[in-house]
């Protein structure tokens, strides 16, 4: 099957996905629950072009397929800066009870955590895209032992509040966040387009890049910048999902067999809307809320994480 017939029974998957959760079980509701419905489509949208643009350029610079931009610790200072928010201002401070202020404040955070960390790095010489990673690593790790210290001597009641800001959910997504979030997506997206067929040829690595006159330096560090806001804006928006981008990335390389990042972005991209939207769906109409969409994504990117695992390490052997 050629890729452009894989692409459009993505897209007609995808518009059927959409048309099921919009109209399934209206009943005549159609300016209350429409309207609502069509935000939170929106807003998964927007989530899943997000999480799978950062995941695929970061796993090109990387040259590493199991890798994530969650990996930086992004994810660990945004579930930081809530158990801090919550623990030393409370669950009925402003910065909690008006969205707006709490997105804002996220996003800000985990874009200078992203830039010092890069600029630092980038700046004390030429250091290899592993050290790099190295000391995500190892800041994740840090920026996750505060967390859970401060989770540890946080007031229960106060706890109980936070624990929803651990798990990704689209049940209540602010419109007007949507928009912020659509302009800041579009905007990176479309400023980081222009660099898709460089990134074709990075996934030849370092040596062969320069020599076929790619500033690589350069294009590296604008990746890093991108997949950080794109990664920090999904996650302020909707909260973190671990392992989504490691699903779709990877599935949309087994899926189109090709080197070319235009199709392998939008493959994933509409990978992401299926199962964001469809998931969605199947967590509100069968499990009936009894659990969360993040929930059902970690359980399953977990494994499939594993599979990579042990898939890695018999090509190595």
């Amino acid at each position: 099957m050629r890729n452009s017939t894989k692409m459009l029974l993505l897209i007609i998957v995808g518009i059927a996905c959409i048309a099921l959760y919009l109209f399934h079980g209206l009943n005549g509701s159609y300016n209350y629950a429409l309207p609502r419905r069509a935000i939170k489509v929106l807003a998964m949208a927007l989530t899943g072009v997000a999480i799978a643009y950062s995941t695929v350029i970061f796993q090109t610079i990387t040259h590493n397929r199991i890798l994530t931009p969650s990996v930086m610790g992004l994810d660990s200072l945004y579930m930081l800066v809530q158990t801090f928010i919550y623990y030393f201002f409370g669950s009925m401070s402003i910065l909690v009870i008006n969205k707006n202020y709490n997105f804002f404040i996220s996003i800000i955070a985990m874009v200078v955590f992203a830039l010092l960390l890069y600029r630092f790095l980038f700046n004390a010489g030429k250091r290899p895209i592993y050290f790099l990673l190295l000391v995500g690593i190892i800041m994740g790790t840090f920026l996750g032992s505060i967390t859970t210290f401060l989770q540890v001597l946080i007031d229960p009641n106060e706890f109980t509040n936070l624990q929803n800001k651990m798990f990704a959910s689209f049940n209540n997504v602010n419109g007007d966040l949507v928009w912020f979030a659509m302009i800041i997506i579009v905007l990176v997206v479309l400023y980081g387009w222009r660099s898709v067929r460089e990134l074709d040829v990075l996934s030849l690595g370092r040596d062969n890049a320069i020599n076929l006159g790619v500033n690589y330096d350069k294009i590296v560090k604008n990746m890093l910048v991108i997949s950080a806001v794109l990664i920090a804006t999904s996650t302020a928006l909707v909260g973190p999902i671990t392992f989504f981008g490691l699903i779709v990335a990877n599935l949309s390389y087994q899926f189109f067999k090709t080197y070319k990042h235009s199709v392998l972005i939008v493959g994933a991209s509409l990978m992401s809307l299926v199962a964001l939207i469809g998931g969605q769906w199947v967590v509100e109409r069968i499990f009936t809320f009894n659990t969360t969409l993040s929930v059902i994504i970690n359980f399953i990117g977990g494994i499939y994480f594993i599979y990579l695992l042990l898939k890695e390490s018999r090509t190595t052997v």
